[in-house]
């Protein structure tokens, strides 16, 4: 069908490349996986990241909005769900997951360590 194609594959192989040509043939999977990891990677693992912190520091009194947009105060929590109450006793039961931001927190701060002299430390 091609009958030049084996002379035109015979010329273009440059016997005295070496391993150079190799490394070269690899680059451009290298480049592109760096682009994937630097652009969606890297991002996707901060976020997941952060998002498992907020889960762990979630507390009874915080105003957390949820992913569908539902913003309430935590009441009650569990391993797999916590309770939302939002509005005055409307409490609703949803998955822990499903909390994408604190909005505020209503925890009580530490007490502040004032010495003998009346300052603060």
């Amino acid at each position: 069908m091609f009958p030049f194609a084996t002379d035109a594959f015979a010329m273009g192989l440059g016997g005295g490349e070496g391993s150079g040509g190799a490394m070269l043939q690899f680059l451009p999977f290298v480049l592109i996986f760096l682009i994937f990891w630097f652009l969606i990677i890297r991002p996707q693992q901060k976020k997941a990241k952060a998002h498992r912190e907020l889960m762990g520091d979630l507390r009874k009194g915080d105003e957390v909005k949820t992913d569908s947009g539902i913003h309430g105060t935590i009441t009650r929590l569990a391993d797999d769900f916590v309770t939302l109450e939002i509005s005055h006793k409307v409490p609703i039961r949803i998955d822990r997951g499903r909390i994408v931001e604190r909005t505020s927190s209503k925890r009580e701060a530490p007490p502040k360590h004032i010495d003998e002299n009346g300052g603060e430390d």
